[in-house]
């Protein structure tokens, strides 16, 4: 006798064949092709029409696992093979990026469709950046005219959100470099992205994903020098940008002037080696004196650990300072210069008050050391008179 019951039969390899075969149908990347570049041409130029049926399609196709084909035909008309070209096998539509007028109204025009769409379909998001690093890597692919309409609506994406400042690795493919295509290509992307916002919200991306300070590498090594990048974009019409890069190096320079400086102190390096390698920096970074002294000044109070008693610190703050003299007068050469270490050691005074007592006593030393001269130290006196007369005037009215 067996025990066991029988099974009774089952639909269920039936409904999984019918499940596959509706799958093939749903997920078949040709005919999730042809229906969108149908779907386009019947919608014409009208990128309103474009918006709805891409909107509606979603529902019926799978643009989570097809993402990379769809993104293909709305910026080149068709899947793109390798390097960038159209596959000639498949169907094509004039209703891309490619095909449209190379203005930078159609490209914000289009940029909408793709904000629309993305904004339905959330998770479209990481596919979108991801065509668009690949894209960039396939430029040398692409006619002129195809790159300048790309970095255009690039440029208006980045702005609006649309897409993450790292993208923009990409661009620094040694081939696309070497070749010029990436400094062509970033001068098109940032006229529109600037156009969109202004270089502080430029700026403000290329922060968020440390690329503030890599713009160099958009030119190959033998050029990637400042006056060459200044030159570049300031002649293509992009004197904010080229403004920001120079600042940006000289921020770079001076904090690595400071820390250098630093690690020289603290080794009790030479003064003449540290006046000398200071000039130099200045010389190669276009770095003023009058920016140095304050460099100098920070550095030189940064290096020792000082004492927490008002009346112990004023005497410990003249030994120390009447040590560095001789590194500070070689950067006082200008009565400029003076009236700016002048104002660094009345801001530090003030806001350290362990030291409001010091303040005259270290200006008396500096006189003396000839790191400061008598001129300057009226002017400065004088001013500071005049501002406190003024005050007071105030207060009494």
């Amino acid at each position: 006798m067996n025990n066991q019951k029988q099974q009774k039969p089952t639909l269920s390899g039936q409904r999984f064949k019918t499940r596959k075969r509706d799958e093939k149908e749903r997920f078949d990347p040709t005919q999730f092709q042809d229906c969108i570049i149908q779907g386009l041409n019947e919608t014409g130029s009208d990128l309103e029409a474009v918006a709805k049926f891409l909107d509606a399609s979603g529902a019926k196709l799978d643009y989570r696992r097809y993402a990379e084909t769809l993104f293909d035909i709305l910026v080149a008309g068709g899947m793109l093979a390798p390097g960038g070209t159209l596959a000639d096998d498949m169907m094509h539509t004039d209703v891309c990026v490619f095909a449209a007028q190379e203005d930078l109204e159609t490209m914000q025009a289009f940029a909408q469709v793709f904000n629309k769409l993305i904004r339905r379909y959330k998770y479209l998001e990481k596919g979108f950046e991801d065509e668009v690093k690949k894209l960039l890597l396939f430029l040398k692919g692409f006619s002129e005219s195809e790159r300048n309409k790309l970095a255009m609506l690039t440029g208006i994406l980045l702005a609006n959100g649309n897409l993450n400042a790292s993208i923009l690795n990409s661009l620094y493919n040694e081939n696309l470099v070497k070749e010029g295509v990436s400094a062509a290509f970033a001068v098109k992307l940032f006229k529109s992205w600037i156009n969109e916002k202004d270089i502080n919200a430029v700026a403000a991306s290329l922060r968020k994903v440390n690329m503030d300070n890599r713009l160099m590498e958009l030119f190959p090594a033998n050029k990637q020098s400042l006056e060459h990048f200044t030159k570049y974009f300031t002649d293509a019409g992009l004197k904010e940008l080229s403004e920001y890069v120079r600042n940006q190096q000289s921020i770079g320079a001076r904090k690595e002037l400071q820390k250098e400086l630093q690690e020289q102190m603290s080794r009790g390096d030479p003064f003449k080696d540290i006046i000398l390698y200071v000039k130099e920096e200045m010389k190669k970074n276009n770095i003023s004196e009058q920016t140095v002294i304050g460099i100098i000044w920070s550095s030189v109070m940064s290096t020792v650990e000082w004492n927490k008693k008002e009346e112990l610190v004023a005497e410990q703050a003249i030994k120390h300072l009447k040590q560095y003299s001789p590194l500070l007068a070689a950067f006082t050469t200008q009565g400029q210069s003076e009236l700016t270490l002048l104002l660094k050691i009345q801001e530090y005074c003030y806001d350290n008050i362990h030291f409001m007592k010091a303040f005259q006593k270290i200006v008396v030393l500096f006189y003396k050391a000839e790191v400061l001269s008598e001129e300057p130290i009226l002017k400065w006196w004088l001013k500071n008179a005049e501002e406190e007369s003024e005050s007071e005037t105030e207060e009494g009215d």
